[in-house]
């Protein structure tokens, strides 16, 4: 099991952009995004960091692994 790293919000939207989700809309500090053909929602708070535990549960809710996250995140 690969270790999640720590990012900020902004880092984390890049890389979900890059796999197909878009930013649906902003309500509060959470930033919500969309994928057409995913029935899922992924939430993301707009905090200084995403804690690792959330992180790693938005990569399960988009389906995906956390390699395949990190391979983006790369790119």
């Amino acid at each position: 099991m690969s270790a999640v790293p720590i990012l900020k919000p902004r880092e984390v939207i890049r890389v979900f952009k890059k796999l197909g989700w878009e930013v649906a809309r902003q309500r509060g500090s959470h930033i919500i995004l969309t994928k057409e053909g995913h029935i899922a929602t992924l939430s993301v708070p707009n905090h200084p960091e995403v804690a690792r535990g959330t992180l790693r549960s938005l990569i399960a809710k988009a389906g995906i692994t956390v390699e395949e996250f990190l391979e983006a995140l790369r790119k």
